[in-house]
């Protein structure tokens, strides 16, 4: 039987756990999980230095954003290059079979197709500063930051590109808190739903 074809999105908190979700999520239901790849193909095309695409969506270089600067100030230039050629590649990976991309604005650059489910982690701030530290080993000070900064940076990133914030409802189809059922549960929580979306059997 033909595997009827969908597509994941994923966008997360930082702390939330939201990418080991993403991918216990794809082991569960046997798809492809695309994160970093993304990146890496875009550098690739672009003939950019990794660490410059790798920063975009994080860096202090949203402040260009927040400042309300015109469009085509340098780096915001360099910025859209980088969009449009992730967003290409993005819809590519969708058309090619199913699989799960994580954040990088996929749930809007996919728009909202039918075979389509875009999916929210968040977690309390509470929850995410003890992942920070006792998962992703950081120390106390460097946590609060983090969240601080990547939660600007990705919120004004998102604001620019899709016109809304990450998480928004309106634009969201499934909102959840990984705090309450923590990476596994959550995964396989979501994977029932995702086969009652997509009337997936087992």
């Amino acid at each position: 039987v033909m595997e009827k074809q969908y597509v994941i999105t994923l966008s997360r908190q930082f702390g939330s756990l939201g990418r080991p979700i993403a991918k216990r999520l794809a082991e569960l239901l046997g798809i492809e999980f695309y994160d970093r790849e993304i990146v890496e193909q875009t550098a690739k095309n672009l003939g950019l230095p990794l660490a410059v695409i790798k920063d975009t969506e994080e860096s202090l270089k949203t402040r260009f954003f927040n400042m309300g600067y015109p469009l085509g100030v340098g780096a915001t230039e360099q910025q859209d290059a980088i969009f449009n050629e992730q967003s290409r590649i993005i819809r590519d990976l969708a058309e090619k079979k199913s699989c799960i991309i994580v954040g990088r604005c996929s749930d809007f650059i996919l728009g909202n197709d039918k075979n389509f489910l875009r999916i929210f982690v968040y977690a309390s701030y509470e929850e995410r500063y003890r992942n920070c530290v006792d998962i992703l080993r950081m120390d106390q000070d460097s946590a609060k930051k983090m969240i601080d900064k990547v939660d600007k940076a990705r919120k004004a990133y998102h604001l620019h590109y899709a016109g809304y914030v990450p998480g928004d409802q309106n634009n969201q189809d499934i909102l959840i808190n990984s705090g309450v059922l923590g990476i596994n549960g959550t995964a396989e929580c979501l994977k029932e739903i995702v086969k009652i979306r997509f009337g997936l059997d087992d």
